[in-house]
């Protein structure tokens, strides 16, 4: 043997022991993966099939036709092939000559597998419409009763839908919202025909994300600013908070819909109750309120987002706004409001218990902001810094002491740093030399960076194209409004305690945040909407009853952007919460119109229980709120029990040994502790317009 021969011997050999190492970390990964699955749907049927090489989103159309609610139709697919060689998994830690031979080997393998492939799919009613050697991806197509039988394929080690692409925008995508657009064939889920009334400081009905040729989406406008009769925004933050709700980028960015809201068909109704500098009093919000309740009906008024609020004195019981939205609730009218920016004090320290009003009230669905990075992967989401915890901290005065209330709040979070949508135009200011006018509304004014692009009027009349950036929980109520708004158009029998329920429960769990900063976890748009499409159209209303049409998924997760977002199938009450499926397979007292969710697990002086009447099957039951650490709602270790939250008088510690009950500190910040804060109007709140200085969503290109 000569020496070149020697070489490549030995090369060959080194080539093999590599290879058999990589097959081994692949199968190993592989099993694994299986666990994490087995783990996440403990409570639900296992197939016997391999279900979890299956994209869930295509394993729930399968389940549909076989359970016979979807016909066997012909579905598109995406093959992946198994891997030959390790490639994938070390390509950076080989030699150029190594890489080579072995993606040579991964290319010859993988056009045998598909021509393997071309005789199974022929076998089976289906077909090979494309290869991707180089990738090692087909494209298919077969029916959809065939699916599992094409897992169980030697070369076949994952097998996704052929997914529609469009453009989409970073707030409708890292939401889930994207996904629901043709989630029922032959109609279009955008919110249509839903009426989301937007409580704030006007909206530019003008503008082109909400009237892109002759109609306005905005189909009415009402001040009740006293003293005016000016329903524009010249503040530039109710324009905002519409276009994250109903926002549709078709004309104004070239059709590119980067700048989609998570409801871009839903009708919007404008109700003025801030002026021009942003400021309203609590009469201007319950007058609102007031109106849509007597007009829900003449517009359709499923929704109210209440991107607003006041420092929380009160008790959810007594407080006026909170009292106004209860009504609303009472109404069937779903309310969303703010959490706060209230997150930290002046120095940076984290500060609980900054919940505002009317974000306290248990019928509201409460929302906290997250901070996406600009990225529309989840996986790096993290709970604002800005953005308000709990517990509630309203308060009434019993025998001389006062007796917080201490809910659990926020109830979800979702995206709200740094996000862009439309702008107001505000005022405009002439250039001396070219005569153009150019317009800013107020926030723009005060602070220019936040900025996008800007309304010109250069002889031919005032472009409607004007983007700005704005930070705060304000920018997620929205984001979560117009989720709502997908669920009513998708089941209009929804009950306003099954909305906050549905979108608990689809909620995906923030690793290391505590129940305090991140209620049930992110908006699971995606999720939402396809548990409410399960829901059957003549809603029970006997506790116990079976509340779905079919069973649910499988896979209780979803894929967005490409990563697999698990349910977190958890529902927070009062001082803890429930968890289980049988939340939505039965339906639960607490979900009747009228009743709180939170009357589901009453105090009974030392923890909560379960209401027999309000609840029922299979549930689990959390005492307290904890900190997360795993992938369902109730993966986590103990932050605060009910009984700190809700006992006696007497001071408490957490689970840390921190002091809770006298409302110095709580676990790792500082609890407000008279109940008593400046608002939205405080120079910490304030600060939050420009979000936490992080990477963030940039302009469309």
């Amino acid at each position: 043997m000569n020496v070149r021969s020697l070489k490549q011997f030995f090369a060959m050999l080194a080539l093999f022991a590599i290879t058999i190492q990589m097959v081994s970390f692949t199968a190993f990964g592989q099993v694994k993966a299986f666990e994490t699955s087995d783990v996440v749907s403990n409570d639900t049927v296992i197939d016997d099939q391999p279900s979890s090489k299956i994209a869930p989103d295509l394993l729930e159309k399968a389940d549909e036709m076989y359970s016979g609610r979807r016909t066997d139709e012909m579905e598109r697919v995406i093959i992946q092939l198994k891997p030959e060689t390790g490639l994938d998994e070390s390509f950076g830690e080989l030699t150029e000559s190594v890489r080579a031979e072995m993606f040579e080997r991964e290319v010859q393998s993988n056009k045998e597998k598909k021509g393997i492939l071309v005789t199974d799919m022929a076998g089976m009613g289906g077909r090979v419409k494309r290869s991707f050697n180089n990738v090692g991806l087909v494209s298919a197509e077969l029916p959809l009763s065939k699916i599992r039988e094409l897992i169980t394929k030697d070369e076949v080690a994952y097998i996704s839908p052929d997914r529609e692409t469009v453009a989409t925008g970073h707030v409708e995508t890292t939401t889930g919202a994207s996904l629901v657009r043709s989630l029922i064939p032959n109609i279009a889920i955008g919110g249509d025909g839903i009426g989301i009334a937007i409580l704030d400081s006007g909206i530019e009905g003008n503008h082109a994300d909400f009237k892109p040729i002759i109609t306005s989406r905005v189909v009415y406008h009402k001040t009740f600013v006293s003293g005016s009769t000016d329903t524009s925004d010249k503040y530039g933050h109710g324009t905002h908070v519409a276009g994250l709700a109903a926002g549709t980028d078709i004309f104004s960015n070239n059709n590119s819909g980067y700048y989609n809201g998570t409801a871009p068909n839903a009708n919007l109704i404008n109700l003025k109750v801030l002026d021009d500098t942003g400021r309203g009093t609590v009469s201007n919000v319950v007058a609102a309120i007031d109106w849509a309740i007597a007009n829900k009906t003449a517009y359709n008024i499923r929704v109210m987002n209440l991107s607003l609020g006041t420092g929380a004195s009160d008790s959810y019981t007594t407080d006026p706004l909170c009292l106004a939205a209860r009504r609303a609730f009472n109404a069937g009218i779903v309310v969303v409001a703010s959490a706060g920016n209230n997150g930290k004090d002046a120095v940076g320290n984290k500060v609980y218990g900054g919940i505002g009003s009317p974000g306290i009230e248990p019928s509201v669905i409460t929302v906290g902001a997250v901070n996406t990075y600009g990225t529309d992967i989840r996986s790096d989401d993290t709970v604002a810094t800005f953005s308000s915890r709990g517990p509630t901290r309203g308060y009434k005065t019993v025998s001389g002491v006062r007796k917080y209330d201490n809910r659990i709040k926020p109830d979800l979070v979702a995206p709200g740093n740094k996000l862009i949508a439309a702008a107001a135009v505000g005022t405009g200011t002439a250039d001396p030399l070219t005569g153009w006018v150019y317009y800013k509304n107020k926030l723009v004014t005060d602070y220019p960076s936040i900025q996008v692009t800007q309304y010109v009027d250069s002889g031919g009349g005032v472009n409607r194209k004007g983007y700005q950036y704005l930070s705060g929980t304000s920018m997620a109520a929205p984001t979560v409004s117009g989720a709502v708004a997908l669920m009513l158009q998708i089941r209009p029998n929804l009950t306003p305690s099954l909305v906050k329920a549905i979108l608990m429960y689809s909620a995906q769990p923030i690793n290391g945040a505590n129940t305090f900063e991140q209620g049930a976890g992110n908006l699971n748009a995606d999720g939402a909407a396809r548990l409410a499409k399960l829901v059957k159209t003549t809603l029970p209303t006997t506790n116990g009853t079976a509340m779905l049409s079919a069973a649910l998924p499988t896979a209780q997760a979803s894929v967005i952007a490409g990563e697999t977002v698990y349910w977190g199938k958890g529902v927070i009450t009062n001082h803890g919460f429930l968890y289980g499926n049988d939340l939505m397979i039965k339906f639960q007292g607490m979900y009747k119109n009228g009743v709180l969710v939170g009357d589901g697990t009453p105090f009974s002086g030392t923890a909560i229980a379960r209401s027999t009447t309000l609840t029922s099957g299979t549930l689990s039951l959390f005492d307290g709120a904890i900190k997360n650490n795993g992938v369902l709602v109730g993966d986590g270790t103990l932050f605060l029990s009910s009984n700190a939250m809700a006992g006696t008088f007497a001071p408490w510690t957490n689970a840390q040994g921190v002091l809770v009950g006298d409302g110095v500190l709580v676990g790792d910040g500082v609890l407000v502790g008279d109940g008593v804060l400046v608002g939205d109007g405080n120079a910490n709140a304030l600060n939050a317009w420009l979000g936490d200085n992080t990477a963030c969503m940039f302009p469309a290109p």
